[in-house]
């Protein structure tokens, strides 16, 4: 049967095409890039020098070993979790004891060493779902919890969208207006790739406003050139992630210190899980909680945060702005989400094109990201609506 795209929900995007899929996963690494290089910067400015390059990764590799774990049926992507940036924060600003004359590399090490231990909870937490059921956890999840938490997720990150769209509101305006018109009007494949569309006609647009001198304001107010391509030009072609060069620098490390600050933000970041899983089943319309089980779900999860955690990457979690982009594609197939992966571990070795990707401005991103996260909480009202909860109750 001929599948009206953009309008019925495709499970097996072979039937697209090779090169369509490819460009579907395209999209799908471009509504993760931003968000999940952002934390390696925002580490890196509080003085602990995390790698973008493990960072992209172990995003890769993380999201195959998810996809492997949930038997290649979940379409969820893992990039870097915002949750443990206050953690980083703390070990950064540890200045007693053994930390007070240490290296902020080797704080680095004994902060993902905590890591290591907040995804080995995640396994815990898995065996104790396996031995008493889903159900019967579920049962202190019902949809008045988790609609609402749901909704929170979205809300929770527009913060994020509005800080990035007000360095240049008619980008990021001009950003939306790509979206909603493919995602309206677009026919085909056009109505497939909103996200995709939302990214690279702005960032031409912004390319030739940069080359007649268009600015835009960073986060202190100041007025600065809308794109910045001094990175790209310092970037190497081809090279390889810390943990290649430099094992041992690398490399967790372990101490109860670091392990108290970093291992206790992993029950935030498993609350989140599950209200992700539960966005994604009611998004594909198919009970992924139950099939292939919230164990194996947080089982990948937790095994892929403390891989990146031991060889020095930040912790992963479900990424709401890649289910952000299943709502509006319709494309509910987890193969284009492996290729997304597959697409971010060759970015890891090529320098130079991250940071051709990196150089898209803040405010692009900031107005996808309006998108995308209004998709999620609206993911939880039509969980709240359609499972008929009384919130008078």
């Amino acid at each position: 049967m001929k599948k009206n795209l953009g309008q019925d929900a495709i499970y097996d995007a072979r039937e697209l095409g090779v090169p369509r899929m490819l460009v579907l996963g395209l999209q799908h690494l471009f509504a993760m890039f931003g968000a999940t290089v952002l934390v390696p910067i925002l580490v890196q400015g509080y003085g602990l020098p995390l790698s973008i390059q493990t960072t992209l990764f172990f995003a890769g590799i993380g999201t195959l070993f998810f996809h492997i774990c949930t038997r290649l049926k979940v379409p969820a992507f893992l990039g870097s979790s915002f949750a443990y940036l206050g953690g980083f924060s703390a070990v950064a600003a540890l200045d007693s004891g053994a930390y007070a004359t240490m290296e902020p590399s080797v704080k680095l090490q004994y902060a993902c060493g905590g890591i290591v231990v907040a995804g080995l909870l995640y396994v815990i937490l898995a065996a104790v779902i396996k031995l008493v059921g889903v159900k019967k956890v579920m049962r202190f999840l019902p949809p008045v919890v988790t609609g609402p938490i749901i909704i929170l997720i979205g809300l929770n990150l527009a913060p994020n969208a509005v800080s990035n769209a007000s360095s240049c509101w008619w980008l990021a305006l001009l950003s939306i207006a790509v979206i909603v018109a493919a995602n309206i009007w677009g026919k085909g494949m056009v109505k497939i790739i909103p996200i995709l569309l939302g990214v690279v006609i702005p960032y031409l647009v912004a390319v030739a406003a940069n080359a007649l001198g268009a600015t835009a304001v960073d986060a202190s107010g100041s007025v600065i050139p809308l794109m910045d391509f001094s990175a790209v030009a310092a970037a190497a072609p081809i090279g390889l992630q810390p943990f290649f060069t430099d094992f041992t620098g690398s490399i967790a490390r372990f101490d109860v210190t670091s392990i108290l600050v970093m291992a206790p933000i992993a029950v935030a970041a498993m609350m989140e899980h599950i209200g992700d899983m539960s966005a994604i089943s009611a998004t594909v319309g198919e009970n992924f909680l139950e099939r292939p089980g919230l164990h194996r779900t947080l089982i990948g999860d937790g095994i892929a945060t403390s891989l990146a955690g031991m060889f020095g990457g930040p912790a992963n979690t479900t990424y709401g702005e890649n289910t952000g982009v299943l709502v509006l594609s319709k494309v509910h197939d987890p193969r284009v989400i492996r290729l997304a992966a597959v697409y971010a571990i060759v970015l890891s070795f090529i320098p130079k094109m991250a940071d051709i990707i990196g150089s898209m401005p803040s405010a692009i991103v900031g107005g996808v990201s309006f998108i995308l996260y209004g998709m999620i909480s609206a993911i939880g009202v039509r969980n709240i609506v359609e499972n008929n909860v009384d919130l008078t109750k």
